[in-house]
């Protein structure tokens, strides 16, 4: 039974991530790199990138809150919480990145972050190891996506690139403590499913 406070500690989280700034312990990678002069063009595909980076983090936020909500296991919850914290720093790298790039955020947060937040319940409802092994794919799925972005970011956007290598290494840490805290691998139909889902939110978040 989800008792009512988590349900009170759901909302106020749905609301920070979605109306405040969200703040970082961690200094901003690449914050001491100079400004490299960039075309508009490819200011404009950073900052569609970033855009896309930036809703990626709202989704983990409403993901892991979702999970913790939901899972049996108190440790997995401290867990889940504390993943959710330390992907608030990434909310805030994208956010100030995009500030600085002249770009908007997606028009449609509030849609990725209840979208996110449903399927993460429904996952920690599913059971601890199903729990931490859709979080395991989801980071994998990330760090791939993350990847691709390296190879998208035009070469001399020096800052952009700094703060996607590393919330690449920060997501495989996270997909490394979900199997190491009992996840076991998604049957390929729902990884395929995950996959082609991610790929239509990227590809309005680059629009919209």
């Amino acid at each position: 039974m989800i008792h009512v406070d988590k349900l009170i500690i759901g909302f106020d989280s749905a609301l920070r991530t979605l109306l405040t700034p969200a703040q970082s312990l961690r200094p901003i990678p690449g914050k001491e790199l100079l400004e490299t002069e960039l075309t508009d063009t490819e200011r404009k595909l950073s900052a569609a990138l970033m855009r896309i980076n930036h809703v990626g983090e709202v989704c983990a936020q409403a993901l892991y809150q979702g999970q913790a909500l939901t899972a049996k296991n108190l440790d997995v919850q401290q867990e889940l919480e504390q993943a959710a914290r330390e992907e608030t720093e990434h909310l805030a790298w994208t956010a100030h990145r995009i500030d600085e790039l002249g770009g908007r955020k997606s028009l449609l947060n509030p849609l990725w972050y209840g979208s996110s937040f449903a399927i993460g319940a429904i996952s920690g409802m599913l059971g601890d190891k199903w729990n931490l092994g859709f979080l395991a794919e989801t980071e994998n799925q990330v760090g791939a996506h993350l990847e691709s972005h390296l190879q998208l970011l035009p070469a001399n956007d020096e800052k952009s690139r700094a703060i996607v290598t590393q919330m690449q290494i920060d997501e495989a840490i996270h997909a490394t403590m979900a199997m190491s805290h009992g996840g076991v691998a998604l049957p390929p139909p729902v990884k395929l499913t995950m996959n082609l889902a991610s790929k239509v939110m990227t590809r309005t978040a680059y629009w919209v």
